[in-house]
């Protein structure tokens, strides 16, 4: 029997070998294979009743000898992913399994019907098992008992009871796994011992019995997976996934990144001056056309300036120096666009009449990127975006020498896991010198 258990352990060896190079991912599906059959080897071992001087292993020993004396077959069919029903037929030929024990030999045959459920999927933890997956499974059997010897050899008795186990499983390739198991039987009609005696008790015994075994597990159908695998697709979460997706892109859109009251969905110039009038579309006022937001030149002007406007003002036009170089103006960027969106070059314009009335001036233009991408490519993309705008103010009329590049590359600033946050920062900013 030794020798039987290393050749089945062998070929279990040799499947696993065999099919190791199907390292595939399971992937979501729609249909599997409800359909598997499954076979065991290993050894089944009476518990109780024995008579007097026969026992199934030696107390004074922790395991006892091992046989290879149980064989099981069985099919099972899965009505849904956690959900199934087995029926199964097994063959255990029990012997004594120590010296000190009188010799006993008793055959049982037994089929069953049990429930079967994926505890893996029932407990919702097959992503993190993996490969590895858990079945438990419960239900009725009847068996035949008939002794092989002693003065009842050949007398067969029928008797049931209810069993209950577990399985462990490994997948090798989508339909095939390794098993191991472990049964309780417990048998609520008995009236031999395991030792093949027949109780005197007229009442029926309380008989049980284990199986411990080693196995493998095939699903067939038309599909490539089965369900003990599969990555099932749910369509009502998938609905409820896209519900929750289209509301989060509402509030995303809801959000108001300038504070002008202005949802950013609506907001052509999502970056305007916080307390500067703007119209319906979140653009600042500017009926003059001069580059300066209405309400930001009325304050100014009142501010700094006396009866005078403030491009022929020094003061004026310091606090205009101060106005940009502290950030105000600026002009945006699109995710990974190397040209200002359309809406934002009010800032290049603003910068092109300062530098216009300023004719001794200069500016450095400053690109900056947002965190998404590697360092080094957000560097070029700083430096590009600041280039681009310095070319449109050549072709604007500003001479080349005036304007001078920088790429300060990825801006920190913000939580760069918001994308709100990350439209302020693509920016270009100017600093007059």
């Amino acid at each position: 029997m030794k020798k039987n258990l290393l050749i089945f352990s062998l070929s279990i060896f040799a499947c696993v070998t065999s099919f190791a190079q199907d390292s595939t991912e399971v992937s979501k599906v729609d249909e599997y294979n409800k359909w598997s059959i499954e076979l065991n080897l290993g050894q089944g071992k009476g518990i109780k009743p024995y008579s007097t001087g026969y026992f199934a292993s030696n107390a004074d020993k922790v395991l006892g000898s091992f046989t290879l004396n149980h064989f099981n077959i069985g099919v099972r069919y899965m009505f849904s992913p956690k959900f199934g029903l087995k029926f199964d037929g097994a063959y255990d030929n029990l012997k004594n399994l120590s010296d000190e024990s009188l010799d006993f030999e008793m055959r049982q045959i037994r089929i069953g019907v049990q429930g079967v459920v994926n505890a893996a999927r029932l407990f919702d933890i097959q992503e993190s098992l993996g490969r590895f997956g858990m079945l438990l499974h419960g239900g009725i059997q009847v068996a035949q008992m008939t002794p092989q010897m002693g003065v009842n050899e050949g007398v067969s008795e029928w008797n049931g009871g209810i069993m209950v186990g577990f399985t462990p499983e490994f997948r090798i390739t989508k339909n095939l796994a390794v098993t191991a198991d472990f049964t309780l039987i417990s048998n609520v009609r008995q009236h031999f011992n395991w030792d093949g005696a027949y109780s005197d008790d007229s009442n029926n015994l309380a008989g049980s019995m284990y199986t411990t075994s080693l196995g493998i597990s095939y699903s067939f159908g038309s599909h490539k997976v089965h369900g003990d695998w599969a990555t099932i697709t749910n369509k009502q979460q998938e609905e409820i996934d896209a519900l929750e997706k289209r509301v989060g892109q509402i509030e995303n859109d809801m959000s108001d990144s300038d504070q002008d009251g202005v949802p950013d969905y609506l907001d052509v110039e999502p970056n305007s001056i916080a307390g500067v009038a703007v119209d319906t579309k979140g653009r600042m006022v500017d009926i003059n056309q001069n580059g300066v937001p209405d309400e930001l030149e009325k304050y100014l002007n009142n501010t700094y300036v006396t009866n005078q406007t403030y491009n022929n003002d020094a003061n004026s036009t310091e606090m205009m120096k101060k106005f940009i170089n502290d950030g105000y103006v600026a002009t945006y960027f699109d995710f990974n666009k190397k040209q200002p969106t359309n809406v934002s070059t009010e800032g290049i314009d603003f910068i092109r009449t300062y530098l216009l009335n300023n004719p001794e001036a200069s500016v450095d233009i400053i690109g900056f990127a947002d965190e998404i991408g590697n360092t080094p490519y957000n560097n070029k993309l700083a430096n590009d975006r600041a280039s681009n705008v310095k070319e449109i103010l050549i072709k604007a009329g500003i001479a080349p020498e005036r304007l001078n590049v920088i790429s300060q590359g990825e801006d920190t600033s913000v939580d760069k896991d918001s994308a709100g946050a990350r439209k302020l920062v693509r920016r270009v900013t100017f600093k007059v010198k």
